[in-house]
């Protein structure tokens, strides 16, 4: 990956004293929002790649990692169309020339839904664009993944070890559908561990959100638990596991939680918990995200440790 030019550094830095934050500062879970996807998102307006780096320079972030929303044109719950595949290769590469305009500040991903038949092919052409080639992102509650059916488990292990073979990371929204009740939780989170993680050994793999889809419930902290015990216990398959810690600070939805939150984060490690902001949406702008985020109970030690983790993907020369 080619280095933060200088220049952009400077116009970064000269912004870091409001906010404290550490030059070299990661947003590890960020979205574009297209024209298209208006359709499909409750985003409102598009977001260009030049609207997130206004949002970073403010902010004092020096690089993102983009994250395709290709799945949200397969969302069973928003009657794709005939031409559904055509969509999400037309997302897909939407975001590739977004992120190429700034190649230095920021990532793209590659996205699909891993249910579908095109998925691998999907994958095996994002594979081949030097613009979305470093990973896959993944989303279980737009794309109705449950993980109690065997044919999903199966298709999506597919799909992991189809990203595992092209060298893509892999990052997962592993939360399942929340409006209709999708069943979530320690099983849940087995299933991931024991079925999912094997087929991608190689590769990092980031679960989104602290393994929730927003806030901080009875159910996440389940799913969450299994997770830092397999940690705990040296279990190999969870050698490249990483979490991003993307919209957990919203107002109303994890305070009553915050002790068992951080004990859950020190169990895990600072060392595998990831910086993200998410959508920079009004209301979450990486700015604001980041003056909500100071408010969780960590130490100081602990917010500088996580803010210079760097995932092992954007490590590559």
């Amino acid at each position: 990956m080619s280095l933060f030019r200088p220049f952009a550094i400077l116009a970064v830095s000269a912004m870091l004293p409001a906010l404290a934050q550490p030059p070299g500062l990661v947003d590890h879970h960020q979205h574009l929002a297209s024209p298209q996807s208006l359709s499909v998102f409750s985003f409102p307006k598009p977001i260009t790649a030049a609207d997130l780096i206004a949002q970073m320079n403010a902010a004092g972030i020096a690089r993102a990692v983009v994250l395709s929303d290709a799945y949200g044109f397969s969302n069973p719950f928003k009657n794709p169309g005939s031409d559904e595949y055509a969509r999400v290769q037309a997302e897909n590469d939407w975001i590739s020339r977004q992120v190429a305009l700034y190649p230095g500040r920021l990532t793209g991903f590659c996205a699909v839904n891993p249910l579908r038949d095109y998925a691998l092919k999907e994958i095996d052409r994002c594979a081949k664009d030097p613009n979305l080639s470093t990973g896959l992102k993944l989303h279980f509650g737009n794309s109705d993944v449950n993980l109690d059916i065997e044919d999903h488990v199966e298709r999506t292990r597919a799909v992991f070890a189809a990203a595992n073979a092209h060298g893509m990371a892999i990052v997962v929204h592993a939360h399942a559908n929340i409006d209709h009740n999708r069943p979530y939780g320690e099983k849940e989170a087995r299933v991931f561990l024991d079925r999912l993680l094997p087929a991608a050994p190689d590769v990092t793999v980031q679960i989104a959100h602290l393994a929730g889809g927003g806030g901080y419930d009875p159910a996440v902290d389940q799913a969450l638990a299994v997770y830092a015990d397999a940690i705990k216990r040296g279990d190999p398959r969870v050698r490249h596991l990483y979490f991003d810690a993307s919209g957990i600070p919203i107002t109303g939805m994890w305070e009553q939680s915050a002790t068992l939150l951080t004990t859950r984060m020190r169990q895990i490690g600072m060392d595998r918990i990831l910086f993200g902001c998410d959508s920079p949406i009004p209301g979450n702008s990486p700015r604001e995200y980041l003056e909500r985020w100071r408010k969780l109970p960590l130490t100081a030690e602990e917010f500088q440790k996580i803010d210079s983790n760097i995932a092992p993907y954007l490590r590559k020369p």
